[in-house]
């Protein structure tokens, strides 16, 4: 197909969970599916559903077989691709096939993509390898580890968050592409503009308290762990915080039993609430190692917040240490300590991380993400 434009395209996206759970990589295929469609492309999604989603979805979505993961049945897991699936595949007839998630149905729609003869390409949204440290499985890594190197080399392309994680994939020699697919954030939602002292007083925070935050899915591999022990070393140490807990999920319990007492938890939050949250809050600690690009860094520092990360690819993407926030090396609880303790008796650092952190988070727009992604689909093509 030569001289093809964005109308031409006929995207089949496989999605684990595409509105099961709103979280960083299902808010990421949406925004895709809304610009695709923008462009006159057309585009199917495959994914299991539920009884309740999360959010309406972008495009037409089509129902797979699927099953609740045990203990975490807001997660499904796709049981393959069945006979009227296939068929509903060949009768739209894609010029790509987009796997999201290297599950049972991805890898057969890598196989249906061959059969097909159309590209195919694979996203990279979540480091599942890492999910293992935190449920008792550490054996297991190596053999996922292969799994998915295998998963992602079956590929034409291969779509990763950033350039750090480029650069680890290049090293597996797969023989076929890379190309960075970054993400945006929304800045009329996620802006300084928003803190409220009114509102931090109304949730019962002084105007001169250093409130630390906790933003995402409450659930053990998002460092809930390690968050806790974070603000008990702090405590320990002499200083007086009382967090705020931004997000919902299975680990709610166990967290609240973990953090010492004052904790305020605000559940599931959206829109301005969300945004006026986000803002009022002072220093986030995000310890998870499991995103591939750290939205929640993102949106926080977009809000104008000093950010303490992880030290790993998603957060380097993010983060220049000590310049627009500070990196802490994964699972070194008196890093964060530390860091949280330094920040909260230094509002002049705090206040300069913060700045420089609302400034670098401009760079990063979905228009200019989606557009990246559109061209790379047509290069598969041209």
């Amino acid at each position: 197909m030569r001289n093809c434009s964005a109308k031409d395209l006929r995207i089949a996206l496989f999605s684990g969970n595409y509105n099961c759970v709103r979280d960083g990589a299902n808010n990421a295929l949406n925004h895709l599916v809304s610009y695709l469609l923008q462009q006159g492309a057309q585009v199917r999604v495959y994914s299991p559903t539920v009884a309740r989603p999360a959010f309406e979805p972008a495009g037409d979505l089509v129902s797979v077989r699927s099953i609740a993961i045990p203990g975490r049945s807001e997660y499904r897991l796709s049981l393959g691709i069945d006979r009227k699936t296939r068929a509903d595949v060949r009768r739209f007839a894609p010029t790509h096939i987009h796997v999201s998630a290297p599950d049972p149905q991805g890898y057969q729609a890598q196989a249906l993509a061959r059969e097909l003869g159309c590209p195919l390409v694979t996203s990279l949204h979540t480091r599942f390898e890492t999910y293992f440290e935190y449920y008792g499985l550490r054996p297991l890594r190596p053999w996922v580890e292969r799994y998915l190197r295998n998963f992602y080399a079956r590929s034409d392309l291969v779509l990763v968050p950033n350039q750090q994680i480029l650069e680890e994939l290049k090293a597996w020699e797969m023989g076929n592409r890379l190309a960075v697919w970054s993400r945006g954030v929304d800045r009329q939602l996620f802006h300084p503009s928003h803190r409220s002292l009114d509102w931090r007083r109304s949730q019962g925070w002084g105007d001169e308290d250093v409130i630390p935050l906790f933003f995402g899915r409450l659930v053990r591999e998002k460092g809930i762990g390690e968050f806790s022990q974070a603000i008990a070393k702090s405590i320990e140490a002499g200083l007086i915080v009382r967090p705020m807990i931004v997000g919902d999920g299975p680990a709610k319990i166990e967290f609240a039993r973990q953090l010492p007492g004052g904790a305020r938890f605000l559940g599931h939050l959206s829109g301005k609430e969300l945004a006026t949250a986000i803002a009022s809050a002072d220093v986030l600690i995000n310890p998870s190692t499991t995103e591939a690009f750290g939205n929640v860094n993102l949106e926080a520092m977009s809000s104008g917040l000093a950010v303490v990360s992880a030290d790993v690819p998603s957060a380097q993407a993010l983060i220049s240490h000590n310049d627009n926030g500070v990196l802490v090396p994964p699972h070194d609880v008196a890093g964060y300590a530390e860091a949280l303790t330094g920040l909260a008796r230094n509002d002049r650092k705090r206040s300069l991380l913060g700045s420089a952190a609302a400034a670098a988070a401009t760079a990063f727009t979905w228009s200019a993400a989606l557009t990246d992604v559109v061209q790379d689909y047509l290069g598969l093509i041209g």
